[in-house]
């Protein structure tokens, strides 16, 4: 699944926020964004198009009421998906070793990657 860069950043606010939100949320929280408010709607129908995000039910808004919407994968998720979507796909040894060059880990995190890797 490729996702554009303003439906990366409607992502990025679902997955830090880790919870439904709703159109009007979404339009308030992030502190840069780089899409229009008015084309919203046009990225979250694309976003339920590619199966990115999915409705969780309805918050009411004032008077109004209106769907919330959350995220139908983790960040992980989308990221693995991206490289499965390369053409020439690197093998995990290549992955992690890759990672651990570009990112110091810390001792906890040895460890969990130490007891996935059993």
């Amino acid at each position: 699944m490729y996702l554009t860069k303003n439906e990366l950043e409607i992502m990025d606010v679902l997955w830090e926020q880790g919870r439904p939100l709703s159109r009007g949320e979404l339009l308030s929280l992030p502190a840069e964004k780089t899409w229009m408010d008015s084309s919203i709607h046009i990225l979250l129908n694309s976003l339920l198009r590619k199966g990115a995000i999915r409705e969780a039910g309805y918050a009411k808004c004032g008077k109004t009421s209106g769907r919330v919407y959350e995220a139908a994968l983790s960040c992980a998720e989308y990221h693995v998906g991206t490289l499965d979507s390369t053409r020439m796909q690197p093998g995990l040894t290549e992955l992690l070793s890759a990672y651990l060059r570009c990112h110091s880990l810390t001792k906890e995190e040895k460890q969990q990657a130490a007891e996935l890797l059993k």
